[in-house]
Protein backbone atom coordinates (compact mmCIF):
# COMPACT_ATOMS: atom_id res chain seq x y z
CA UNK A 1 0.00 0.00 0.00
CA UNK A 2 3.31 2.36 0.72
CA UNK A 3 4.19 2.22 -2.40
CA UNK A 4 0.94 3.06 -4.58
CA UNK A 5 2.01 6.36 -6.28
CA UNK A 6 -1.27 7.91 -4.94
CA UNK A 7 -0.86 7.38 -1.35
CA UNK A 8 3.05 8.04 -1.86
CA UNK A 9 1.69 11.44 -3.70
CA UNK A 10 -0.55 12.36 -0.40
CA UNK A 11 2.03 10.68 2.26
CA UNK A 12 4.44 13.58 0.82
CA UNK A 13 2.52 16.19 1.57
CA UNK A 14 0.91 15.61 3.95
CA UNK A 15 2.46 12.37 6.31
CA UNK A 16 -0.41 10.97 7.75
CA UNK A 17 -0.13 7.50 6.22
CA UNK A 18 3.73 7.73 7.62
CA UNK A 19 2.55 8.85 10.89
CA UNK A 20 -0.13 5.82 11.39
CA UNK A 21 2.00 3.22 9.88
CA UNK A 22 4.45 4.31 13.30
CA UNK A 23 1.95 4.97 15.53
CA UNK A 24 -0.31 2.09 14.93
CA UNK A 25 1.57 -0.69 13.30
CA UNK A 26 5.68 -0.53 14.28
CA UNK A 27 4.78 1.45 17.42
CA UNK A 28 7.05 -0.96 19.93
CA UNK A 29 5.04 -2.25 23.02
CA UNK A 30 6.42 -4.20 25.71
CA UNK A 31 6.19 -8.02 24.93
CA UNK A 32 4.89 -9.08 28.25
CA UNK A 33 1.95 -7.40 28.13
CA UNK A 34 -1.52 -9.22 29.61
CA UNK A 35 -5.50 -8.99 28.54
CA UNK A 36 -5.63 -6.62 31.40
CA UNK A 37 -4.13 -4.16 29.07
CA UNK A 38 -6.99 -5.16 26.86
CA UNK A 39 -9.35 -2.46 28.05
CA UNK A 40 -7.71 0.62 26.75
CA UNK A 41 -8.79 0.20 23.74
CA UNK A 42 -12.00 -1.41 24.34
CA UNK A 43 -12.82 1.79 25.79
CA UNK A 44 -11.68 3.59 22.45
CA UNK A 45 -14.30 1.44 20.29
CA UNK A 46 -17.06 1.75 22.77
CA UNK A 47 -16.91 5.83 22.40
CA UNK A 48 -17.20 5.10 18.73
CA UNK A 49 -20.04 2.76 18.98
CA UNK A 50 -21.40 5.63 21.55
CA UNK A 51 -20.94 8.33 19.28
CA UNK A 52 -22.51 6.45 16.16
CA UNK A 53 -25.78 5.51 17.69
CA UNK A 54 -26.00 8.84 19.78
CA UNK A 55 -26.00 10.44 16.32
CA UNK A 56 -28.40 8.95 14.77
CA UNK A 57 -30.84 9.09 17.79
CA UNK A 58 -30.31 12.84 18.42
CA UNK A 59 -32.00 12.90 14.93
CA UNK A 60 -35.07 11.32 16.12
CA UNK A 61 -35.09 12.87 19.36
CA UNK A 62 -37.31 16.45 20.32
CA UNK A 63 -35.37 17.83 23.72
CA UNK A 64 -38.57 19.31 25.01
CA UNK A 65 -40.14 18.41 28.34
CA UNK A 66 -43.78 17.79 26.95
CA UNK A 67 -42.31 15.56 23.67
CA UNK A 68 -39.12 14.04 25.02
CA UNK A 69 -40.53 10.99 26.63
CA UNK A 70 -42.90 10.47 23.98
CA UNK A 71 -40.22 10.69 21.19
CA UNK A 72 -38.34 8.31 22.88
CA UNK A 73 -41.36 5.79 22.87
CA UNK A 74 -41.49 6.67 19.21
CA UNK A 75 -37.88 5.82 18.94
CA UNK A 76 -38.47 2.64 20.22
CA UNK A 77 -41.85 1.79 18.76
CA UNK A 78 -41.84 3.12 15.19
CA UNK A 79 -38.38 3.81 13.85
CA UNK A 80 -36.36 1.33 11.88
CA UNK A 81 -34.01 -0.31 13.99
CA UNK A 82 -34.82 2.27 16.59
CA UNK A 83 -35.39 0.04 19.59
CA UNK A 84 -31.90 -1.60 18.98
CA UNK A 85 -29.94 1.63 18.58
CA UNK A 86 -31.39 2.54 22.26
CA UNK A 87 -30.55 -0.20 23.90
CA UNK A 88 -26.57 -0.26 22.02
CA UNK A 89 -26.53 3.34 23.56
CA UNK A 90 -27.83 2.60 26.73
CA UNK A 91 -26.47 -0.63 27.66
CA UNK A 92 -22.75 1.25 26.15
CA UNK A 93 -22.47 3.62 28.68
CA UNK A 94 -22.84 1.08 31.76
CA UNK A 95 -20.28 -0.91 29.20
CA UNK A 96 -17.85 2.05 29.16
CA UNK A 97 -17.99 2.21 32.57
CA UNK A 98 -17.01 -1.01 33.27
CA UNK A 99 -14.46 -1.14 30.95
CA UNK A 100 -12.97 2.14 31.91
CA UNK A 101 -13.25 1.12 36.07
CA UNK A 102 -11.42 -1.92 35.37
CA UNK A 103 -8.64 0.42 33.11
CA UNK A 104 -8.30 2.50 36.30
CA UNK A 105 -7.89 -0.35 38.50
CA UNK A 106 -5.56 -2.41 36.71
CA UNK A 107 -3.33 1.17 36.33
CA UNK A 108 -3.39 1.44 40.21
CA UNK A 109 -2.02 -2.34 40.65
CA UNK A 110 0.62 -2.02 38.30
CA UNK A 111 1.34 1.08 39.05
CA UNK A 112 0.40 3.32 36.00
CA UNK A 113 0.54 6.05 37.55
CA UNK A 114 3.96 6.97 38.54
CA UNK A 115 6.57 8.86 36.95
CA UNK A 116 7.36 9.46 33.79
CA UNK A 117 3.33 8.98 33.58
CA UNK A 118 1.69 10.94 35.79
CA UNK A 119 0.13 13.69 33.36
CA UNK A 120 -0.57 10.49 31.25
CA UNK A 121 -2.53 9.48 34.13
CA UNK A 122 -4.04 13.18 35.53
CA UNK A 123 -5.45 12.84 31.57
CA UNK A 124 -7.01 9.77 31.79
CA UNK A 125 -8.63 10.91 35.56
CA UNK A 126 -10.30 13.99 33.57
CA UNK A 127 -11.69 11.57 30.95
CA UNK A 128 -13.80 10.09 33.42
CA UNK A 129 -14.80 13.23 34.85
CA UNK A 130 -16.15 14.25 31.13
CA UNK A 131 -17.88 10.52 30.95
CA UNK A 132 -19.55 11.48 34.40
CA UNK A 133 -20.72 14.80 32.89
CA UNK A 134 -21.87 13.22 29.48
CA UNK A 135 -23.72 10.23 31.30
CA UNK A 136 -25.82 12.10 34.07
CA UNK A 137 -26.70 14.63 31.31
CA UNK A 138 -27.69 11.35 28.71
CA UNK A 139 -29.71 9.88 31.41
CA UNK A 140 -32.14 13.29 31.59
CA UNK A 141 -33.04 12.52 28.41
CA UNK A 142 -35.43 9.86 28.38
CA UNK A 143 -37.34 12.33 31.12
CA UNK A 144 -38.83 9.38 33.14
CA UNK A 145 -38.74 10.08 36.76
CA UNK A 146 -35.94 8.48 37.63
CA UNK A 147 -34.47 11.39 35.14
CA UNK A 148 -36.15 14.32 36.30
CA UNK A 149 -35.99 13.57 40.24
CA UNK A 150 -31.99 12.35 39.50
CA UNK A 151 -31.45 16.10 37.85
CA UNK A 152 -33.34 18.04 40.51
CA UNK A 153 -31.06 16.07 43.36
CA UNK A 154 -28.00 16.08 41.73
CA UNK A 155 -28.08 19.43 40.46
CA UNK A 156 -29.54 20.99 43.59
CA UNK A 157 -25.91 19.72 45.83
CA UNK A 158 -24.12 22.79 44.29
CA UNK A 159 -26.39 24.58 46.58
CA UNK A 160 -24.08 23.80 49.31
CA UNK A 161 -21.66 25.76 47.57
CA UNK A 162 -20.89 29.06 49.65
CA UNK A 163 -22.31 32.20 48.75
CA UNK A 164 -22.32 31.01 44.85
CA UNK A 165 -24.33 27.87 45.51
CA UNK A 166 -27.62 28.92 44.10
CA UNK A 167 -26.44 31.11 41.77
CA UNK A 168 -24.92 27.72 40.25
CA UNK A 169 -27.93 25.71 40.07
CA UNK A 170 -30.12 28.70 38.80
CA UNK A 171 -27.52 28.83 36.00
CA UNK A 172 -27.59 24.91 35.68
CA UNK A 173 -31.37 24.87 35.44
CA UNK A 174 -31.95 27.78 33.41
CA UNK A 175 -34.69 29.10 35.72
CA UNK A 176 -36.11 28.20 39.00
CA UNK A 177 -36.47 24.30 38.73
CA UNK A 178 -35.66 21.50 36.35
CA UNK A 179 -38.04 22.18 32.96
CA UNK A 180 -37.66 22.95 29.21
CA UNK A 181 -34.32 25.09 29.75
CA UNK A 182 -32.48 22.73 31.52
CA UNK A 183 -33.61 19.53 29.60
CA UNK A 184 -32.55 21.18 26.43
CA UNK A 185 -28.70 22.56 27.32
CA UNK A 186 -28.22 19.30 28.89
CA UNK A 187 -29.31 17.94 25.22
CA UNK A 188 -26.56 20.10 23.70
CA UNK A 189 -23.78 19.31 26.43
CA UNK A 190 -24.42 15.82 25.58
CA UNK A 191 -24.41 15.60 22.24
CA UNK A 192 -21.10 18.20 22.31
CA UNK A 193 -19.04 16.79 25.27
CA UNK A 194 -18.17 12.80 23.28
CA UNK A 195 -16.50 15.09 20.88
CA UNK A 196 -14.84 17.10 23.31
CA UNK A 197 -13.85 13.72 25.11
CA UNK A 198 -12.30 12.57 21.60
CA UNK A 199 -9.97 15.31 22.33
CA UNK A 200 -8.75 14.34 25.71
CA UNK A 201 -8.52 10.71 24.62
CA UNK A 202 -6.35 11.94 21.35
CA UNK A 203 -4.14 13.52 24.04
CA UNK A 204 -4.13 10.75 26.48
CA UNK A 205 -2.74 8.47 23.43
CA UNK A 206 -0.07 11.09 22.65
CA UNK A 207 1.14 11.06 26.39
CA UNK A 208 0.79 7.22 25.87
CA UNK A 209 3.35 6.95 23.19
CA UNK A 210 5.67 9.77 24.83
CA UNK A 211 7.37 7.08 27.52
CA UNK A 212 5.11 3.95 26.11
CA UNK A 213 2.82 1.67 28.05
CA UNK A 214 3.94 0.07 31.67
CA UNK A 215 4.18 -3.47 32.07
CA UNK A 216 2.98 -5.78 34.47
CA UNK A 217 6.47 -6.25 35.99
CA UNK A 218 6.63 -2.24 36.21
CA UNK A 219 9.71 -1.94 34.72
CA UNK A 220 11.06 0.09 31.71
CA UNK A 221 12.03 -2.23 28.45
CA UNK A 222 15.68 -2.09 28.56
CA UNK A 223 16.40 -2.84 24.67
CA UNK A 224 14.83 -4.17 21.43
CA UNK A 225 14.75 -7.94 22.98
CA UNK A 226 12.44 -6.74 25.71
CA UNK A 227 9.89 -5.35 22.40
CA UNK A 228 7.72 -6.13 19.77
CA UNK A 229 5.49 -4.16 17.09
CA UNK A 230 2.08 -3.34 18.46
CA UNK A 231 0.68 -4.76 15.15
CA UNK A 232 -0.12 -8.11 14.38
CA UNK A 233 0.34 -9.35 18.44
CA UNK A 234 -1.29 -6.75 20.37
CA UNK A 235 -4.05 -5.75 17.21
CA UNK A 236 -4.65 -9.65 17.10
CA UNK A 237 -4.80 -9.58 21.26
CA UNK A 238 -7.30 -6.60 21.40
CA UNK A 239 -9.48 -8.31 18.68
CA UNK A 240 -9.55 -11.16 20.37
CA UNK A 241 -10.78 -9.22 23.63
CA UNK A 242 -13.15 -7.24 21.68
CA UNK A 243 -15.06 -10.51 20.36
CA UNK A 244 -15.57 -11.18 23.98
CA UNK A 245 -16.79 -7.72 25.02
CA UNK A 246 -19.16 -7.73 22.26
CA UNK A 247 -20.50 -11.08 22.98
CA UNK A 248 -21.70 -10.29 26.76
CA UNK A 249 -22.60 -6.49 25.28
CA UNK A 250 -24.86 -7.96 22.75
CA UNK A 251 -26.55 -10.50 25.84
CA UNK A 252 -27.48 -7.71 27.21
CA UNK A 253 -28.61 -5.78 24.39
CA UNK A 254 -30.66 -8.63 23.03
CA UNK A 255 -31.54 -10.67 26.36
CA UNK A 256 -31.54 -7.98 29.07
CA UNK A 257 -31.92 -4.89 27.80
CA UNK A 258 -33.16 -2.92 30.88
CA UNK A 259 -31.21 -4.84 33.41
CA UNK A 260 -29.09 -1.87 34.19
CA UNK A 261 -31.52 0.67 34.53
CA UNK A 262 -34.39 1.87 36.28
CA UNK A 263 -37.98 0.85 36.03
CA UNK A 264 -39.27 4.12 37.14
CA UNK A 265 -37.52 5.61 33.98
CA UNK A 266 -40.43 4.07 32.12
CA UNK A 267 -43.11 6.14 34.10
CA UNK A 268 -43.41 10.63 32.90
CA UNK A 269 -41.52 12.66 34.69
CA UNK A 270 -43.93 14.20 37.19
CA UNK A 271 -42.24 17.08 39.49
CA UNK A 272 -45.37 16.52 41.84
CA UNK A 273 -44.99 12.80 42.61
CA UNK A 274 -41.63 12.33 43.93
CA UNK A 275 -40.14 8.37 43.69
CA UNK A 276 -39.93 6.68 47.09
CA UNK A 277 -36.19 6.19 46.74
CA UNK A 278 -33.95 8.01 44.44
CA UNK A 279 -30.95 6.52 43.46
CA UNK A 280 -28.71 7.26 39.89
CA UNK A 281 -27.10 5.04 37.48
CA UNK A 282 -24.83 1.87 39.00
CA UNK A 283 -22.04 3.49 38.20
CA UNK A 284 -22.42 6.61 40.08
CA UNK A 285 -23.49 4.16 43.08
CA UNK A 286 -20.04 4.49 45.22
CA UNK A 287 -19.65 8.00 44.41
CA UNK A 288 -23.54 8.68 45.44
CA UNK A 289 -22.89 6.34 49.00
CA UNK A 290 -20.25 8.84 49.61
CA UNK A 291 -22.39 11.61 49.60
CA UNK A 292 -24.89 10.41 51.64
CA UNK A 293 -23.01 8.89 54.32
CA UNK A 294 -22.32 12.10 55.99
CA UNK A 295 -25.23 14.48 57.45
CA UNK A 296 -23.72 17.69 56.47
CA UNK A 297 -24.92 18.55 53.11
CA UNK A 298 -21.38 20.72 52.00
CA UNK A 299 -18.86 18.20 53.56
CA UNK A 300 -20.94 15.65 51.40
CA UNK A 301 -20.75 17.25 48.34
CA UNK A 302 -16.88 17.61 49.21
CA UNK A 303 -16.35 14.34 50.12
CA UNK A 304 -17.76 12.88 46.99
CA UNK A 305 -15.89 15.24 44.59
CA UNK A 306 -12.32 14.65 46.50
CA UNK A 307 -12.89 11.04 46.27
CA UNK A 308 -12.71 11.39 42.23
CA UNK A 309 -9.63 14.30 42.61
CA UNK A 310 -7.76 12.10 45.12
CA UNK A 311 -6.54 10.03 41.90
CA UNK A 312 -5.06 13.42 40.71
CA UNK A 313 -2.16 13.52 43.41
CA UNK A 314 -2.06 9.88 43.77
CA UNK A 315 1.41 9.40 41.65
CA UNK A 316 2.48 11.91 44.68
CA UNK A 317 0.98 9.99 47.34
CA UNK A 318 2.78 6.94 46.44
CA UNK A 319 6.52 7.17 46.85
CA UNK A 320 7.34 3.51 46.80
CA UNK A 321 10.14 2.84 44.17
CA UNK A 322 8.36 0.24 42.77
CA UNK A 323 5.35 0.42 40.40
CA UNK A 324 3.96 -3.16 40.28
CA UNK A 325 2.00 -4.89 42.90
CA UNK A 326 3.13 -7.94 41.75
CA UNK A 327 6.36 -6.96 43.70
CA UNK A 328 4.51 -5.55 46.74
CA UNK A 329 2.66 -8.15 48.70
CA UNK A 330 1.11 -6.10 51.42
CA UNK A 331 -0.06 -3.09 49.13
CA UNK A 332 -1.29 -6.02 46.85
CA UNK A 333 -3.22 -6.82 50.01
CA UNK A 334 -5.19 -3.75 50.51
CA UNK A 335 -5.61 -3.40 46.40
CA UNK A 336 -8.13 -5.95 46.84
CA UNK A 337 -9.37 -4.83 50.30
CA UNK A 338 -10.00 -1.37 48.28
CA UNK A 339 -11.79 -3.18 45.43
CA UNK A 340 -14.07 -4.81 47.85
CA UNK A 341 -15.17 -1.28 49.72
CA UNK A 342 -15.62 0.21 46.08
CA UNK A 343 -17.97 -2.67 45.31
CA UNK A 344 -19.31 -2.61 49.20
CA UNK A 345 -20.14 1.40 48.59
CA UNK A 346 -21.80 0.54 45.37
CA UNK A 347 -24.66 -1.88 46.81
CA UNK A 348 -24.60 0.88 49.84
CA UNK A 349 -25.66 3.63 47.35
CA UNK A 350 -28.42 1.40 45.83
CA UNK A 351 -29.92 1.40 48.96
CA UNK A 352 -32.08 4.01 51.42
CA UNK A 353 -29.30 6.19 53.73
CA UNK A 354 -30.56 5.04 56.84
CA UNK A 355 -30.11 1.83 59.11
CA UNK A 356 -27.07 -0.73 58.91
CA UNK A 357 -26.72 0.72 55.03
CA UNK A 358 -25.45 3.98 56.48
CA UNK A 359 -23.20 3.36 58.91
CA UNK A 360 -21.43 0.66 56.63
CA UNK A 361 -21.47 3.64 53.93
CA UNK A 362 -19.62 5.20 56.60
CA UNK A 363 -16.77 2.87 57.19
CA UNK A 364 -16.62 2.52 53.60
CA UNK A 365 -16.14 5.85 52.96
CA UNK A 366 -13.65 6.44 55.90
CA UNK A 367 -11.99 3.20 54.48
CA UNK A 368 -11.85 4.59 50.92
CA UNK A 369 -10.05 7.99 51.98
CA UNK A 370 -8.01 6.18 54.66
CA UNK A 371 -6.64 3.79 51.65
CA UNK A 372 -5.22 6.92 49.55
CA UNK A 373 -4.10 9.27 51.93
CA UNK A 374 -2.74 6.86 54.70
CA UNK A 375 -1.94 3.65 53.71
CA UNK A 376 -0.77 4.72 50.18
CA UNK A 377 1.83 6.69 51.11
CA UNK A 378 2.55 4.25 54.57
CA UNK A 379 3.68 1.39 52.05
CA UNK A 380 5.79 3.33 50.11
CA UNK A 381 8.35 4.61 53.26
CA UNK A 382 7.23 0.78 55.42
CA UNK A 383 7.08 -1.90 52.39
CA UNK A 384 10.23 -4.23 51.66
CA UNK A 385 9.08 -4.90 47.56
CA UNK A 386 10.44 -7.94 45.87
CA UNK A 387 13.46 -7.96 44.08
CA UNK A 388 12.71 -6.58 40.57
CA UNK A 389 13.89 -8.67 37.32
CA UNK A 390 16.71 -7.37 35.43
CA UNK A 391 14.18 -7.02 32.33
CA UNK A 392 11.47 -7.29 31.19
CA UNK A 393 12.34 -10.86 29.10
CA UNK A 394 14.58 -12.03 31.63
CA UNK A 395 11.48 -13.86 33.65
CA UNK A 396 10.77 -15.57 30.29
CA UNK A 397 13.97 -16.52 29.01
CA UNK A 398 16.52 -17.30 31.75
CA UNK A 399 16.41 -21.26 32.31
CA UNK A 400 14.63 -23.19 34.76
CA UNK A 401 15.77 -23.34 38.80
CA UNK A 402 17.26 -27.02 39.24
Amino acid sequence: MMNHPLVKWIDHRLPIITLMNKELNEYPTPRNLNYWWNFGSLAGIILVIMILTGIVLAMQYTPHKDYAFDSVERIMRDVNFGWMLRYIHANGASFFFIVVYIHIFRGLYYGSYKAPRELLWMIGVVILIVMMATAFMGYVLPWGQMSFWGATVITNLFSAVPVFGEAIVTWLWGGFSVDNATLNRFFALHYLLPFVLVAIVVLHLWALHRFGSNNPLGIDAKGPQDKIPFNPYYTIKDAFGLGVCLIFFAWFVFFAPNYLGHPDNYIPANPLSTPAHIVPEWYFLPFYAILRSIDNKLLGVVAMFASIFVLFILPWLDRSPVRSGKFRPIFKLFFWVLVLDCIVLGICGAKPAEGKWLYISRIGTFWYFLHFFVIIPLLGILERPRPLPASISEPVLKAPAE
